[in-house]
């Protein structure tokens, strides 16, 4: 298994993440459940509406912070965003009442994957894993 794998493999367990940025100096956080794995890359998403997506333009360093059970991952690294009609028409596939709902209100999805990775596993008391992504 890769290392990307083994984050998409994590937040699968988990279910929901949560996905961090900043504003100006202060840390702002969220959760998010929608990933994808595709030739490699593991690509999240967000409408370019949110206030998310200018945060994570403004200033690309972002961290997720998942759970399962007692361990966590934090992964972080630098967003790339990705204008990609093929990576769109796979989120259509996936979630297709939100694309739904976006089509609806002319609302644009924001794609993207982090560059320049790194992964860490954790339970409350040690480090399981730690890794480049």
């Amino acid at each position: 298994m890769t290392n990307i794998e083994k984050v998409n493999e994590f937040l699968d367990k988990a279910q929901i993440f949560y996905f961090l940025t900043t504003d100006g100096e202060q840390p702002k956080g969220r959760p998010f459940g929608f990933h994808m794995l595709v030739e490699g890359k593991l690509y999240f998403g967000c409408g370019t509406f949110k206030n998310v997506f200018k945060q994570l333009s403004a200033n690309p360093n972002v961290e997720i912070l998942a759970t399962n059970g007692g361990d966590f991952l934090r992964y972080d690294g630098k967003v790339k965003i990705v204008k990609s009609d093929e990576l769109l028409a796979k989120v259509r596939e996936i979630m297709p009442q939100i694309m739904e709902m976006y089509d609806k209100n002319g609302w644009e999805m924001g794609l993207f994957y982090l560059e320049n990775g790194h992964a860490e596993i954790r339970g409350m008391m040690d480090l399981k894993e730690e890794f480049d992504v």
